[in-house]
């Protein structure tokens, strides 16, 4: 059996695909890409048990079927040294024997039975469906990741919320310190539904669905999701539990707005974040007339920051202590070019909003605040 495949092309979907293998697999053939041939089409699939990653692609001049495990590292080490150029895979059906062949030489190792490769999950009966946009999908993902946690003990809130209703799609995701909601009202559906997905299965449809252009097709069931893709196929199981009521959490009554260059207040943030107290990250932002003054100090070291940047606001004066890194992360995560920040108290949670969202897209982010001593 034999086919001939372009060194750069395979090796880009392997590459794709290949963040779903584990290092240290606890089945041995889970090291392995599974590669199925059938008639000029090449299926190439990984898997760590719980996320499932295929793609497949065309191929030249192919003779026979064939279901084969390769070494996933073996493999792309070898491809990653090729130039562009046409590879032809020849392999022994009998004794699973493999011979790439180039222009320049011929190089030989043992494939695995393809077998033992853990069959793909399948949904059952009562399956959800949603599509989507790539676009939106790739939003949604983008503006949450970031806030997921990392705490194993709250599992559900390692993951990301999918929020399926009649009037759109939400987004959702904290690590009880911060909090994202993006609603898109373009992905609706008749039945309300929902499902998390898990960090890493996202991590990795981030990375594939950035040259998707059509749209996304989501099926899932209670334990599985699968998203179909043009060109790849993931399946994933899902974060099994309650997800919190995020509503629930977002203060509605906040008479303080504020509305700041999102860059001019980032870079502040930035230059004064650096003399803060390294174990607890706080910053003092302090709201008047047409201003915020930003400041932070370590005791411990001697050190103490000042700087005061413009904005539009005209009510009281408030101080509030947010960690920096979180609102640095929140502020880079937000695309409008002015931000409103809607605050009641110094001990509520603070919450930015972009001046001008996406199309069909609502975002808002909360962060939790840190005692200050006025």
């Amino acid at each position: 059996m034999n086919f001939t495949v372009s060194s750069t092309e395979l090796l880009n979907r392997l590459q794709s695909i290949g963040r779903v293998i584990n290092t240290k697999s606890p089945l041995p053939i889970l090291e392995n890409f599974l590669l199925k041939l059938e008639n000029e089409n090449l299926t190439i699939t990984a898997s760590d048990l719980e996320t499932t990653l295929t793609t497949t692609m065309p191929v030249k001049e192919s003779s026979g079927n064939i279901t084969v495990a390769i070494s996933a590292k073996f493999l792309m080490d070898t491809l990653r040294e090729f130039a562009e150029q046409p590879l032809k895979f020849d392999i022994n059906q009998d004794n699973l024997a493999i011979i790439i062949k180039t222009e320049y030489g011929n190089y030989n190792f043992i494939g695995q039975n393809g077998d033992e490769f853990p069959a793909m999950p399948k949904l059952e009966e009562d399956i959800n469906t949603i599509t989507v946009s790539a676009n939106s999908l790739m939003n949604g993902l983008n503006k949450t990741s970031f806030a997921t946690a990392d705490d194993d003990l709250r599992p559900t809130m390692t993951g990301i919320f999918f929020d399926i209703k009649q009037d759109g799609l939400t987004y959702v995701a904290t690590d009880a310190h911060k909090l994202v909601r993006l609603t898109n009202k373009a992905s609706k559906s008749q039945a309300e539904s929902s499902f998390i997905l898990p960090k890493k299965p996202a991590a990795i449809l981030r990375n594939i669905i950035a040259k998707e252009n059509n749209d996304v097709e989501v099926n899932f069931d209670k334990k599985n999701i699968i998203f179909k893709l043009s060109e790849y196929l993931m399946i994933c199981r899902q974060i099994e539990g309650r997800f919190p009521n995020y509503n629930g959490v977002i203060p509605q009554n906040n008479p303080f707005k504020i509305i700041v260059d999102r860059v001019l207040l980032l870079n502040a943030l930035k230059r004064v974040s650096v003399f803060s107290n390294q174990g607890t990250g706080l910053v003092k932002l302090g709201f008047a007339a047409n201003e915020i003054q930003l400041s932070a100090q370590d005791i411990d070291f001697s050190v103490s920051a000042e700087e005061k940047i413009t904005c539009q606001y005209d009510g009281d004066k408030i101080n509030i202590g947010f960690k920096a890194p979180f609102l640095i992360d929140i502020l880079n995560n937000i695309n409008s070019g002015d931000v409103i920040i809607e605050l009641a108290d110094p001990s509520r949670a603070g919450i930015i909003l972009p001046l001008e969202n996406e199309p069909d897209e609502e975002l808002l982010m909360l962060l939790m605040p840190m005692l200050i001593n006025d």
